[in-house]
């Protein structure tokens, strides 16, 4: 373990994180900042898409909805403490900074994967990162290796992270054995998949929005409760996020350093951004025009770290949670506790149960559909389904902080395999955006994209 967290201060000790925010702002400038130009689209989008373009299979609002189960996961409840229990107040200042920027990176991945995905056959489709890699870059042992990554990271270690989250909330509650929680989690799952990827999505449609909207007014309570402090909070994240006194950093001794790597690592753990795991939820999605998706995949990293996350972060900081020296889902259950009583860890039990049931099930998911890219015998796709189960089910058995380490080096190989190709195929992002663009411009007003036509000979001939 010692090993692992010497690698993981490597890859974290502005590593990755640089390479991450770098990207994010290489795609900002290429796009000419989305993120900012087409905000006011973003919420148009999700309405536009609430239903499949051809009726029948994965509606883009689904898609999101899907993508969202992963990423409005333990990284908003469990990250958020965890990386002000590892990095102070001015973590949550290169969150932001990282959703923002992220933003950029999301919109790029949707669109890379839809137009390079394949279909199932049966009206759905199947995409992602090693998809563009192979099909786009034409590089399959990049591609290869981006598929174990995921399987191993996702498929393994985020799967098992977010179900020890649910077992440990579970036990403050209810004193039962690990194993036995771990045991109804996993039951409850292989209902939802083993039904597909379209039962996934339907049920993300209904159940993610009822969840946020809910977890999103509980946190609201607390924080209009303590509206007079809130100036003194921003001051903090701010100040705390540009400290190189460690001193100054409080008894944990935060700096800059601290607030920046565990800032950006918990906020892509939030959002996904550049990990390359939401792509393959965004590739369902049968949408008229794939900068659609790209609208909706801004939302869901705006969403998921600027909104959520940053309620999470108000909440432990305006009750003062963040002075009892605990970390993780606990830190966040004594905030509520602090905010609305003692029944505030009720609240958090039933939130962190919701996030992280349907997070679980989203990462088995991304898992899958590498695993399918690889070899899809149905016999294997079975094996892998059940192996999952398995470690959920005994994952409340593990330590929590070596799930973190695990997860922070699956993160960082996500990173590095996928960057790159987002950065060679930018090109493809450029040139689908500028048609959007073009026939908005000719006053079309639901633009159209051709999915019978090839992405990179259409390119070269339109580019001669």
């Amino acid at each position: 373990m010692e090993l692992l967290k010497t690698i993981n201060g490597i890859f974290w000790g502005w590593l990755v994180a640089g390479l991450l925010l770098g990207t994010g702002i290489f795609f900002a400038f290429r796009l000419s900042f989305p993120q900012i130009r087409y905000f006011p689209k973003l919420f148009g989008a999700l309405m536009h898409n609430r239903k499949a373009d051809d009726g029948k299979g994965v509606s883009g609002f689904g898609a999101l909805c899907a993508a969202l189960s992963s990423q409005l996961g333990t990284g908003s409840l469990v990250g958020v403490a965890t990386a002000l229990a590892s990095g102070g107040p001015g973590a949550i200042f290169w969150m932001w900074v990282t959703a923002l920027l992220g933003m950029g990176i999301s919109f790029s991945e949707a669109i890379l994967a839809i137009l390079f995905r394949e279909s199932n056959g049966d009206g759905t489709y199947r995409g992602g990162p090693a998809y563009y890699m192979s099909r786009g870059l034409h590089c399959r042992p990049l591609a290869i290796a981006f598929s174990l990554s995921m399987i191993i990271g996702m498929g393994f270690f985020y799967t098992m992270v977010q179900g020890n989250s649910v077992i440990l909330a579970t036990k403050t509650v209810i004193n039962v054995h690990p194993v036995l929680i771990g045991l109804v989690l996993v039951s409850l799952v292989a209902i939802i998949v083993f039904g597909g990827v379209k039962r996934i999505s339907e049920f993300a449609s209904l159940f993610v929005p009822f969840l946020a909207v809910t977890y999103l007014l509980l946190s609201l309570f607390i924080i209009l409760g303590n509206l007079e402090k809130i100036p003194e909070v921003l001051a903090l994240i701010v100040k705390s996020a540009f400290s190189f006194d460690s001193a100054a950093g409080g008894v944990a001794g935060y700096t800059i350093f601290t607030a920046f790597r565990y800032g950006v690592a918990r906020g892509l753990f939030s959002n996904d951004a550049g990990n390359g795991t939401a792509p393959s939820m965004h590739a369902t999605a049968n949408v008229e025009h794939p900068v659609l998706q790209g609208f909706s995949a801004m939302f869901g990293t705006f969403f998921t770290t600027v909104i959520i996350c940053s309620c999470t972060a108000f909440t432990i900081l305006l009750t003062g949670a963040l002075d009892s020296g605990e970390t993780g889902i606990e830190l966040t259950q004594r905030a509520f506790n602090l905010g609305i009583g003692d029944w505030g860890k009720y609240v958090v039990f039933v939130a962190m149960l919701m996030f992280g049931f349907k997070s679980v099930i989203a990462d088995m998911y991304y898992g899958e559909v590498n695993l399918r890219w690889i070899n899809n015998n149905p016999h294997i796709v079975l094996a892998y389904r059940l192996f999952c189960c398995a470690l959920v089910t005994i994952c409340g058995l593990i330590p929590v902080t070596t799930l973190w380490e695990l997860i922070d080096f699956a993160s960082a190989l996500l990173i590095i395999f996928n960057v790159p190709a987002l950065l060679l195929l930018s090109k493809y992002v450029l040139f689908t955006l500028r048609d959007f663009a073009a026939q908005k411009k000719k006053g079309i007003e639901n633009p159209h994209w051709d999915y019978q036509s090839d992405i990179v000979s259409r390119y070269a001939g339109e580019t001669k």
